[in-house]
Order: structure tokens, then C-alpha cells, then sequence
């Protein structure tokens, strides 16, 4: 076992970020430029670097860890009232252009599977809206509050409709909601027993006597409900990504009060975001095959298609918020609710593994996932400094 192909990752992951930062106002995302290495320097590109096993593990645990924190940032505490309504009738309005834009890229035999490029348009990135909102300082506010719930919705609903629809672990539709539901239950079981042990004083004290030493016990705690959750789910017949999102869901939950361990989450992302996750991305691009679309002008159309796609997919229903927020607004929060990438990647990767997805098609559709990263925030932020 070699971790040459690892080293070679780990230098990418530390140049992408760096270049930027002499560019600051690039407003480029780090990942777009780690997934651009990958496919450069991958066998489609250079082919100085290879996918071997020490790589295929990090990865698999940094999409694990990628759905952990993307749970971790929902707030269930917002999702109630007219919000709630209104955000699921917005979800609801997305998954029928989803399904409408499937059947009509099938009608041009684009696709073998319309209803998996369906769930796959109707995700949204909600990793990617929080930092621009926060930055913006636009996420307490009406808008960054109607796009952050929508996000959520949007990505828990798209993790869900994968893997229950277009799980690898095979079984009827039948039988994995049956499954599904008793996955809930025992999570929802997890949950509860979770939340009681928190409330124990003696485990409190505990906790926080060790929590800051090498022991870094909410840390490890955190990691083995990662870890338990995505083999629940495996065990179950269900895409593991669905028991990563909810352990991170159900930390978020349990952990809403941060005032005695104001460092925990902070240390969950720099094991996930400073290790595992661009690991991910980078082999993501190391497998993302780009020749077929650039050798066939007639595929690279596929890649302005599927934006095009997906902003109208999620920018037809931010329309609901025009009469709260204003039109200029809307549009902002059409824009960032179109914002997708992470979820694209793995849909796309589940596709050519169950000949859903052409490869030519998986690289369109990755493409159009790195462009809205690119675009659509930046020409959001530009919208809500004006208004």
C-alpha cells in the first residue's frame, strides 16, 4: 500500500485554498479549484495521480463527514409556522419542475434515469449558502432565514429521495421504506437517549473536564455517532449518506446550547473540512471524465442545459417570497437556492455506478454543479448589497 496518490491530494488540497486567498475577491470557491486539479492531474488529464485504495477510504469518510456537517448546520428550531409552510410548498413547487425538466431531457435521450436527474436538480447545497449569507450578513435576516430553510429542506429531502430511491444495497421500494421507517425509529431512539445522557450531571462534568484535553471526548462521541449511523443506515439497505446527514441532524439538535464547549464544532470542521472533505472532491474530480464532453460539442451544450436547469428548478419557487421580501431579494434567493454541488457529485457517482448515468452525462452534470458555485452566489451577494 502506497500513499504517494494520498501526498499528491493532500498538496492539492493545501494550493487550492492558498492560490485563492491572494485573490480574495475572486469569490471562487476552494472546492471548485480542488475538483479542477483533480480532473487535470487525474487519468483524464496529466495522469500523474490514480485512485488506489487509501484513497477510496478517505473519501468515502469525507462524504461522510461533508453530509455530518451539512446536518449540523440545519436549525430545526426555525423550521416552524409560516416559514415551514411556506418553504415546503416551495419544495414542493421545486420537485415538480425537477421531475418536468427529467422528462423533458429523457424526451432528448439525455438521460436513462429522469427521475434520479430529477432528485438530483432539486438539491441545494446548503454548505455552500450558509458562509455567503454569513457573509453577507444576511442570515438572520428575512431573506437569509426563507433561503437557509429552504436549503435545508431541499438538501435533507434530496438525501432522502436517493437513498431511498437509488440506494446500491438493492431491495424493492417497498422494502426500503419499511426500512426507512425503522431506521427513524431507531434513530429517533438514539435521539432521545442522547439528549438524556446530556442531561446527566455527573456525565456533564465529565464531558467538560475532558473535552478540551487529548481525551477530546464530545469529539470522539461525535465521530462514533457518525460512524454508528452510517453503518445503521449500510445495515438497513440505505445510502450511507442518509445516516451521516442525520447523526449530523441529531448532534445539532442534542448540542443546540454550544456556551460550555464554544470550540466543539469548530474542531469537527477542521477534521472534516481541513482533512477528510477535500479529499472527497478531489477524487471526485480524479474520476470525473471530461474528455467525452469536450470531444462532442454536441454533449458540451448538456452543461448549460442542466444550469440552466437548475436555476429555473429553484428560482420559480423563490418567487413565493416576493410580497416578504421584494423582487430583487427573490432573485438573490432563487440564485442561492440553486447553488449546488456536493450532492450533484454524489448523485452523479451513484448514476454511472447503477448505468442510470452516462459518464458523458455524470461530467455534464458535475460541470453545471462547479458553474452554479461560481456564478450564482457571486451575482447573489451583488443583488443583496444593493438592496
Amino acid at each position: 500500500m502506497s500513499f504517494a496518490n494520498l501526498f499528491f491530494v493532500s498538496l492539492i488540497a493545501l494550493c487550492a485554498p492558498t492560490v485563492l486567498g491572494f485573490f480574495p475577491r475572486s469569490g471562487i470557491p476552494s472546492v471548485v479549484v480542488a475538483i479542477a486539479a483533480g480532473v487535470v492531474l487525474g487519468p483524464a488529464g496529466l495522469k500523474l495521480i490514480r485512485v488506489d485504495s487509501p484513497l477510496e477510504i478517505l473519501a468515502l469518510l469525507g462524504l461522510a463527514f461533508l453530509l455530518f456537517l451539512a446536518g449540523l448546520e440545519i436549525d430545526v428550531r426555525r423550521m416552524r409556522g409560516h416559514l415551514l409552510r411556506a418553504v415546503l410548498a416551495g419544495y414542493g413547487l421545486t420537485l415538480v419542475l425537477s421531475v418536468l425538466a427529467g422528462l423533458l431531457f429523457d424526451a432528448l435521450d439525455w438521460v436513462r434515469s429522469p427521475l434520479l436527474l430529477a432528485v438530483t436538480l432539486s438539491a441545494t447545497s446548503l454548505g455552500l449558502v450558509v458562509p455567503v449569507l454569513t457573509d453577507a450578513g444576511e442570515a438572520e435576516g428575512a431573506t437569509g432565514l426563507r433561503v437557509l430553510a429552504a436549503a435545508s429542506v431541499a438538501e435533507f429531502g434530496g438525501v432522502l429521495l436517493l437513498s431511498l430511491l437509488f440506494s446500491t444495497s438493492g431491495g424493492s421500494i417497498g422494502e426500503r421504506i419499511v426500512m426507512l421507517v425503522v431506521f427513524a425509529a431507531l434513530v429517533a431512539a438514539v435521539g432521545v437517549a442522547v439528549s438524556l445522557a446530556g442531561r446527566s450531571m455527573r456525565l456533564g462534568g465529565v464531558l467538560r473536564r475532558l473535552q478540551d484535553t487529548t481525551a477530546e471526548l464530545r469529539v470522539r462521541a461525535a465521530v462514533a455517532l457518525l460512524i454508528g449511523f452510517v453503518v445503521l443506515a449500510q445495515r438497513f439497505g440505505l445510502e450511507t449518506i442518509l445516516g451521516a446527514f442525520v447523526a449530523g441532524v441529531i448532534v445539532g439538535i442534542v448540542d443546540h446550547d454550544t456556551t460550555t464547549h464554544p470550540r466543539f464544532r469548530a474542531k469537527l470542521e477542521a477534521i472534516g473540512y481541513g482533512f477528510l472533505v477535500p479529499v472527497f472532491f478531489i477524487t471526485s474530480g480524479l474520476q470525473l471524465d471530461l474528455r467525452g464532453l469536450v470531444a462532442s460539442p454536441s454533449a458540451l451544450l448538456r452543461v448549460p442545459a442542466f444550469l440552466l436547469a437548475l436555476l429555473i428548478v429553484h428560482g420559480v419557487p423563490a418567487a413565493l417570497y416576493v410580497r416578504a421580501v421584494g423582487t430583487r431579494a427573490s432573485i438573490a434567493a432563487g440564485l442561492l437556492q440553486a447553488t449546488s454541488l456536493p450532492l450533484i457529485v454524489v448523485a452523479a457517482e451513484i448514476g454511472v455506478v447503477q448505468d442510470l448515468l452516462s459518464p458523458v452525462n455524470a461530467a455534464a452534470l458535475v460541470g453545471a454543479g462547479l458553474l452554479s458555485t461560481l456564478i450564482f452566489p457571486a451575482a447573489a451577494l451583488a443583488l443583496l448589497r444593493r438592496s
